[in-house]
Protein backbone atom coordinates (compact mmCIF):
# COMPACT_ATOMS: atom_id res chain seq x y z
CA UNK A 1 0.00 0.00 0.00
CA UNK A 2 0.98 3.67 -0.75
CA UNK A 3 1.85 5.78 2.46
CA UNK A 4 0.36 8.91 0.27
CA UNK A 5 -3.52 8.86 0.25
CA UNK A 6 -4.62 11.13 -2.72
CA UNK A 7 -6.51 14.24 -1.87
CA UNK A 8 -10.04 14.70 -2.85
CA UNK A 9 -11.26 15.89 -5.74
CA UNK A 10 -12.44 19.52 -5.72
CA UNK A 11 -16.39 19.23 -6.38
CA UNK A 12 -16.13 21.53 -9.18
CA UNK A 13 -14.01 19.33 -10.61
CA UNK A 14 -15.88 16.50 -10.44
CA UNK A 15 -18.79 17.92 -11.81
CA UNK A 16 -16.62 18.22 -15.31
CA UNK A 17 -15.16 14.37 -14.76
CA UNK A 18 -18.82 13.58 -14.68
CA UNK A 19 -19.95 15.78 -18.21
CA UNK A 20 -16.47 13.87 -19.72
CA UNK A 21 -17.13 10.84 -18.78
CA UNK A 22 -20.93 11.14 -20.63
CA UNK A 23 -19.13 12.88 -23.17
CA UNK A 24 -16.79 9.97 -23.62
CA UNK A 25 -18.98 7.32 -23.40
CA UNK A 26 -21.72 8.31 -25.93
CA UNK A 27 -19.08 9.37 -28.43
CA UNK A 28 -15.88 7.55 -30.23
CA UNK A 29 -12.65 7.04 -29.17
CA UNK A 30 -10.41 9.77 -29.78
CA UNK A 31 -13.21 12.48 -30.84
CA UNK A 32 -12.46 15.99 -29.85
CA UNK A 33 -13.84 17.82 -27.27
CA UNK A 34 -16.27 20.56 -27.55
CA UNK A 35 -15.04 23.72 -27.15
CA UNK A 36 -17.16 24.68 -23.87
CA UNK A 37 -16.09 21.68 -21.71
CA UNK A 38 -12.31 22.89 -22.87
CA UNK A 39 -13.40 26.06 -21.65
CA UNK A 40 -14.57 24.63 -18.08
CA UNK A 41 -11.25 22.54 -17.87
CA UNK A 42 -9.10 25.98 -18.46
CA UNK A 43 -11.13 27.86 -15.87
CA UNK A 44 -11.01 24.91 -13.48
CA UNK A 45 -7.02 25.06 -13.89
CA UNK A 46 -6.54 28.65 -13.55
CA UNK A 47 -8.01 28.27 -10.13
CA UNK A 48 -6.53 24.60 -9.37
CA UNK A 49 -3.40 24.41 -11.25
CA UNK A 50 -3.12 22.28 -14.71
CA UNK A 51 -2.12 18.58 -13.13
CA UNK A 52 -4.49 19.17 -10.23
CA UNK A 53 -7.50 19.46 -13.84
CA UNK A 54 -5.42 17.36 -16.30
CA UNK A 55 -4.80 14.15 -14.19
CA UNK A 56 -8.37 13.27 -12.84
CA UNK A 57 -10.28 14.91 -16.15
CA UNK A 58 -7.53 12.36 -18.61
CA UNK A 59 -6.95 15.34 -20.30
CA UNK A 60 -3.47 15.95 -22.31
CA UNK A 61 -1.95 18.44 -20.11
CA UNK A 62 0.32 20.18 -22.45
CA UNK A 63 -2.77 20.70 -24.00
CA UNK A 64 -4.74 22.48 -21.69
CA UNK A 65 -1.50 24.53 -20.31
CA UNK A 66 -1.47 25.89 -23.93
CA UNK A 67 -4.98 26.87 -23.64
CA UNK A 68 -4.26 28.53 -20.47
CA UNK A 69 -1.16 30.44 -21.74
CA UNK A 70 -3.75 32.15 -24.30
CA UNK A 71 -5.98 34.45 -24.03
CA UNK A 72 -9.85 33.66 -24.75
CA UNK A 73 -10.68 35.86 -27.46
CA UNK A 74 -7.12 35.19 -29.21
CA UNK A 75 -7.05 32.77 -32.15
CA UNK A 76 -3.69 31.54 -34.84
CA UNK A 77 -4.04 33.16 -37.90
CA UNK A 78 -4.59 30.46 -40.80
CA UNK A 79 -1.85 29.77 -42.64
CA UNK A 80 -1.21 31.34 -45.59
CA UNK A 81 -2.45 29.30 -48.35
CA UNK A 82 -0.87 31.24 -51.63
CA UNK A 83 2.67 32.96 -50.95
CA UNK A 84 4.08 34.95 -54.07
CA UNK A 85 7.42 35.12 -54.73
CA UNK A 86 9.08 38.13 -56.00
CA UNK A 87 11.96 37.74 -57.80
CA UNK A 88 14.87 40.49 -58.06
CA UNK A 89 14.84 42.46 -61.49
CA UNK A 90 17.63 40.57 -63.58
CA UNK A 91 20.86 41.98 -63.83
CA UNK A 92 21.66 44.95 -65.98
CA UNK A 93 22.48 43.15 -68.96
CA UNK A 94 25.57 44.41 -71.01
CA UNK A 95 25.84 44.71 -74.71
CA UNK A 96 28.81 43.38 -76.13
CA UNK A 97 30.07 43.36 -80.00
CA UNK A 98 32.61 40.78 -81.74
CA UNK A 99 33.85 40.65 -85.50
CA UNK A 100 36.11 38.26 -87.01
CA UNK A 101 37.79 38.89 -90.79
CA UNK A 102 38.99 35.91 -92.25
CA UNK A 103 42.40 36.24 -94.28
CA UNK A 104 40.13 36.03 -97.89
CA UNK A 105 38.12 39.25 -96.09
CA UNK A 106 34.87 37.54 -95.11
CA UNK A 107 33.74 39.35 -92.24
CA UNK A 108 31.36 38.31 -89.36
CA UNK A 109 30.02 40.20 -86.47
CA UNK A 110 28.03 38.67 -83.66
CA UNK A 111 26.31 41.08 -81.38
CA UNK A 112 24.49 40.01 -78.00
CA UNK A 113 23.38 41.20 -75.13
CA UNK A 114 23.12 38.43 -72.36
CA UNK A 115 24.17 37.84 -69.41
CA UNK A 116 26.14 34.30 -70.91
CA UNK A 117 28.89 34.79 -73.33
CA UNK A 118 28.12 32.33 -76.29
CA UNK A 119 29.86 29.22 -77.25
CA UNK A 120 33.23 30.93 -79.34
CA UNK A 121 34.87 27.78 -80.06
CA UNK A 122 31.91 26.17 -81.80
CA UNK A 123 31.03 29.66 -83.41
CA UNK A 124 34.23 30.47 -84.91
CA UNK A 125 34.63 26.90 -86.34
CA UNK A 126 31.20 26.53 -87.94
CA UNK A 127 32.63 29.85 -89.65
CA UNK A 128 35.40 28.58 -90.42
CA UNK A 129 34.07 25.48 -91.89
CA UNK A 130 31.83 27.56 -94.21
CA UNK A 131 34.71 29.79 -95.24
CA UNK A 132 36.34 26.14 -96.40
Amino acid sequence: MSGKAKPPIPEPIAELQRQLDQFRGTRQRRTKLPESLWKAAVELARQHGVHSVAQPLRLDYMGLKKRLGEPPSHRKAPRAAFVELITPPPATLEECVIEFESSRGAKMRIQWKATAPPDWNSLLRAWRETEG
